[in-house]
């Protein structure tokens, strides 16, 4: 499937909401949540005035003329936060849209972006059943940590990037 990867622009932002809820993992056969659940705080640290700090990073992948999936740091107190000086990172794709590469290339287009844009490393989180764990250790990422449900995971730029 032909697609392109680009920077999300200012007038897109409130589609972060919808990534923001696909990327909620859910194991086979549980039931999503209301889509309401992205206005509980511990969510809205991911999406809320995006593009208004310094470290906002948004990259996303256009398809069939529509942005089907998008990859975003920050620095915030969320799940996967490490370090205060380290962004975290949220990535998902619209479903018909997974398992055909796009997500590993928004990964890669965004890893790169940090690393030129002077971000050494960048967190993660991510629940142990997630099949996307393999995905972020295909990228650079490494677990640091790791919870009876969740892995922290780091990814260092390399010297020289």
């Amino acid at each position: 499937m032909p697609y392109q990867i680009r920077p999300m622009r200012p007038d897109e932002y409130p589609l972060l909401d919808d990534f923001l809820y696909e990327a909620i993992f859910l194991p086979e056969g549980v039931e999503p949540p209301p889509r309401d659940i992205i206005l509980d705080p511990a969510l809205q640290v991911y999406v809320q005035g995006f593009g208004t700090a310094p470290a906002d990073r948004c990259l996303c992948a256009e398809a069939d003329g529509k942005v089907v999936g998008a990859v975003w740091i920050r620095l915030m107190d969320d799940y996967g936060h490490l370090y205060a000086d380290t962004p975290s990172l949220a990535i998902s794709l619209y479903p018909d849209y997974r398992a055909q590469g796009i997500g590993t290339a928004l990964m890669q287009a965004m890893l790169g972006l940090a690393a030129h844009d002077g971000f050494p490393q960048i967190s993660l989180s991510v629940q142990k059943e997630n099949y996307a764990v393999r995905m972020y250790q295909k990228v650079g990422f490494q677990t640091v940590r790791e919870t009876d449900e969740e892995y922290l995971m780091l990814w260092r730029a390399q010297k020289g990037c």
